[in-house]
């Protein structure tokens, strides 16, 4: 089973990832695909239903950054440990344009050895595969202690952390 870390430790996940075909709960949180939110977003925005969206990472997401900045969550995917396009979202909506909400790290890239450097990117809380050992992985987090370029990290007020 995948666990939820982010801030240090292992996190509950209050939200509902929902396939483009489940039913709309009534109220709660939960993640939509960028393309069931673009064909029903009239029914997804009204009522006690908070919506976040999982993004591919194949979006441009400056054209439609009016949208994604009022999203409380954004879920950024690493299907692949060779496409890393998504790091470069994260730093887009982080630094550059001051998003303030969860960004999820998400996919089968998201293992211990690549942590470190989506928290640098603004990531903040990560999904881990359901191989990854959790307690391992935020131990990741300490592995260096210098950063060799300019990040989030090191970039005062942009640190990622609890929003």
């Amino acid at each position: 089973m995948s666990q939820l870390i982010g801030d240090g430790r292992i996190l509950e996940d209050t939200w509902t990832t929902l396939t483009d075909d489940a039913e709309l709960p009534a109220s709660g949180q939960v993640i939509v695909s960028w393309d069931r939110w673009n064909a029903e977003r009239a029914t997804l925005e009204p009522g006690t239903l908070k919506v976040g969206l999982s993004l591919p990472n194949t979006l441009d997401v400056v054209p439609v950054l009016a949208e994604l900045l009022q999203r409380p969550l954004l879920a950024l995917n690493f299907p692949s440990f060779a496409d890393g396009r998504a790091y470069s979202q994260a730093t887009l909506l982080r630094r550059r344009h001051r998003y303030a909400g969860e960004l999820r790290a998400i996919g089968q890239a998201v293992v211990r050895d690549q942590l470190q450097q989506m928290h640098s990117c603004g990531f903040d809380t990560f999904l881990l595969r359901s191989d990854q050992n959790a307690e391992q992985c935020i131990l990741s987090f300490h592995d260096m202690s210098v950063a060799y370029q300019p990040n989030l990290l090191n970039i005062s007020g942009l640190r990622p952390g609890k929003h």
